[in-house]
């Protein structure tokens, strides 16, 4: 792709020598400025926030993922802040250990599994943009409200500020993306699957490995997965949590929705293990957030001329598996290249769909139906939810790893897709 800089603008249209207008400034906007920049591509992030606050709470980063990020030369910045996992580890509601198996580095991976906070994620890659792109290169309070385009670029229309023109936009503006709404206005509502979610984050001492990412219980009563994303000096860490529970409706999906434990505890409230208070867990925690188990279905079509949505703008999924900011962080990946080994941008978003668009629908669905604790629901429907005497009594271990070694495969984090 040429490199190109702006015409020079008149009126209400502000113009820089930038050709790639990213739109949107979180996980993927950021990760995108950073793979750009890489490869020599001018770009600016244009940010709809007018300050960025500590949002959510803890996330995955898995090695497929990771393997983008190390690339970009941030492994020891993300390990600084977040903790190295170990392992994997499923167990009934009972407490009792059904599977596990190690990951990451632990599992023969090259690339590491970070589990981290998702403001100390987003705080390493916007520090890395600031310092590579120069103190100009994320504009805040431009929020988006339309994309224009002719055969020589794009105009992106904000609300309050200077309409920008550039060679070609990347939509990164997340799960309520004005971009996809402009070229899918009869989209609806997002498709809510009948659970809400509960999370939060506790300080106190490690429990298990001090690395375990370890999932509890099925949905159908109630399941947890909990994670350290922080460690201290004095030997505490910072535990992110979260749980799954049936429910009838929900809340608009917003990660800064306050929660209440009233709503979600009950079938928590016996959950008191060796290796884990989980009751002490939640009522300990710093705060409490409520969050819809909500996506989109997968749509046929990501590009539409100079414009391309990216990362929850084209697929946003149920946030299991740590698969939305991954699939986020491959998007970026896979597009930085294909601009620099096509002539025309159009050429390469087109190959962008073809390479990207099959595999994470796919990974969309399987979050819906499939996802890694699919195992445990797997058990709890053999022992109709009584506790068992032996694992190997129930099913045999193998095939609760062909379980995991499937999700693997279609996220694309199987050891042997991450070598590729």
């Amino acid at each position: 792709m040429t490199q190109t800089g702006f015409a020079e603008g008149s009126g209400s249209v502000s113009s820089t020598n930038s050709d790639i207008l990213i739109i949107g400034g979180g996980i993927g906007g950021l990760t995108m400025a950073l793979s750009l920049h890489a490869r020599g591509l001018p770009c600016r992030v244009f940010e709809g926030a007018s300050e960025f606050k500590p949002l959510g709470v803890g996330i995955n980063m898995m090695p497929h993922a990771i393997r983008v990020l190390s690339s970009l030369g941030l492994e020891d910045n993300l390990k600084a802040y977040g903790v190295e996992a170990r392992e994997f580890t499923y167990f009934n509601r009972h407490g009792q250990l059904i599977f596990s198996e190690p990951c990451g580095r632990f599992a023969g991976y090259e690339y590491p599994h970070f589990s981290i906070h998702r403001a100390d994620l987003h705080q390493v890659l916007y520090d890395a943009v600031i310092e590579r792109l120069g103190p100009d290169a994320v504009a805040l309070g431009r929020r988006c409200v339309a994309i224009e385009q002719d055969d020589s670029g794009v105009t992106v229309r904000f609300e309050h500020a200077p309409d920008q023109r550039g060679g070609i936009a990347l939509a990164y503006d997340g799960f309520h993306s004005a971009i996809r709404r402009q070229f899918y206005p009869e989209e609806g509502p997002p498709q809510f699957g009948g659970i809400n979610m509960w999370r939060g984050v506790t300080r106190r001492k490690p429990f298990l490995s001090g690395a375990s990412v370890t999932r509890v219980g099925a949905v159908q009563r109630g399941k947890m997965v909990i994670y350290p994303i922080r460690e201290f000096d004095d030997g505490t860490q910072l535990i992110n949590w979260n749980t799954e529970q049936p429910r009838d409706d929900h809340k608009l999906n917003d990660w800064a929705t306050p929660g209440s434990i009233e709503d979600f505890i009950e079938p928590f409230g016996g959950w008191n293990f060796d290796w884990l208070d989980i009751p002490q867990l939640i009522a300990d925690a710093d705060f409490i957030l409520e969050y819809p188990m909500v996506d989109r279905d997968p749509v046929d079509r990501w590009v539409f001329g100079r414009t391309a949505l990216m990362g929850d703008a084209a697929h946003p999924m149920y946030p299991r598996g740590g698969n939305g900011g991954a699939q986020a962080i491959l998007d970026t990946e896979a597009m930085a290249r294909l601009l620099i080994e096509h002539d025309q941008p159009e050429q390469a978003f087109g190959a962008f769909e073809e390479e990207r668009m099959e595999a994470v629908n796919k990974i969309v669905l399987t979050n819906r139906t499939q996802p890694p604790d699919f195992i445990i629901e797997t058990v709890e429907n053999l022992t109709g939810g009584a506790p068992f005497e032996r694992i190997e009594d129930v099913i045999d271990p193998a095939e609760l790893a062909a379980i995991s070694d499937r999700y693997k495969d279609v996220a694309k984090y199987s050891e042997d897709a991450v070598s590729r």
